[in-house]
């Protein structure tokens, strides 16, 4: 299998909806209930891709097998160096290093936006996503407790974070890449 990773278009929105809502249909890692429309999707691509952060797609040929995007943390001022990822994988193709492939090109994407910290807000403290993270060295920044209920059980949610760039080491740069 030959996978190649790019940026994503509105022409992906149908793919990332497919493989968004089989998660929210039979997962904990997200906590919504009722998967978001196409149309939904593309208003959340262009608001991304408006805003220049990175929103990435894993093709196999011309098929969409798997996506991860990067927002800023919180919309706050103060947050604009820090990031917070969504990684999600075809759940055909769970497990092939599609993820690892992607997240790292989406590190490398935000640290090139200029973001200097990335959070993973891991629900359900998917084992997966925790390892898939641990093996891109984020660190585990925390545990919050019963902060969902889905699948007719509480479920906790895991933080984890990676310095990018210089981290903390010096004063984020004003400038960044359009």
């Amino acid at each position: 299998m030959t996978i190649s990773v790019r940026s994503v278009t509105v022409d992906d929105a149908e793919a990332i909806a497919a493989i968004y809502a089989h998660h929210v249909l039979h997962g904990t890692a997200t906590y919504e209930i009722v998967p978001p429309t196409v149309a939904e999707t593309t208003v959340k691509i262009e608001t991304i891709t408006d805003r220049n952060w990175p929103f990435l797609v894993a093709c196999e040929g011309t098929e969409v097998v798997g996506y991860a995007y990067a927002t800023q943390f919180r919309d706050r001022p103060a947050y604009a160096f820090a990031c917070e990822n969504s990684i999600y994988i075809a759940h055909d193709r769970r497990g092939s290093g599609i993820g690892k492939r992607l997240l790292t090109a989406l590190l490398d994407a935000a640290e090139t936006y200029g973001f200097r910290q990335m959070v993973a807000v891991i629900g359900g403290g998917e084992p997966a996503s925790v390892a898939l993270h641990g093996s891109c060295a984020f660190e585990h920044v925390g545990r919050l407790t019963g902060m969902g209920w889905k699948a007719g059980r509480w479920l906790d949610t895991v933080y984890m974070q990676i310095a990018l760039g210089g981290g903390t080491a010096s004063a984020p740069t004003a400038d960044r890449p359009a």
